[in-house]
């Protein structure tokens, strides 16, 4: 998995870096096929924005959330990322669990 942490009017410390790469583990149990992700840090006045845009094997994902603190918007961040991940695992298994009925004549 490809990881790229960037930040408009942000500088991103190693502090930041390593709490996104903790949260993004739990991510990765979830979904084996996560192929590259991308973190966007910003702050606008006293807004603190997380944008992630994840590509996963068949599906590209945007999850963004705004807080009054980086931290706190980095877990919600992480918190709807895992959803999103989850509804897309189950939206792919149903396609594939679900059997044809015979057709009857």
């Amino acid at each position: 998995m490809n990881l790229k942490i960037t930040g408009l009017n942000f500088d991103v410390t190693e502090a930041v870096k390593n709490h996104v790469a903790a949260k993004l583990e739990r991510i990765n149990r979830h979904a084996a096929n996560v192929i590259s992700v991308a973190i966007t840090l910003s702050v606008e006045k006293l807004n603190h924005k997380a944008e992630a845009d994840v590509h996963l094997a068949g599906k590209d994902l945007h999850v963004e959330t705004v807080e009054s603190d980086m931290y706190a918007a980095i877990d919600v961040l992480m918190d709807k990322l895992d959803r999103a991940v989850l509804k897309h695992k189950e939206k792919s298994n149903d396609v594939r669990a679900t059997p044809k009925p015979a057709p009857t004549a």
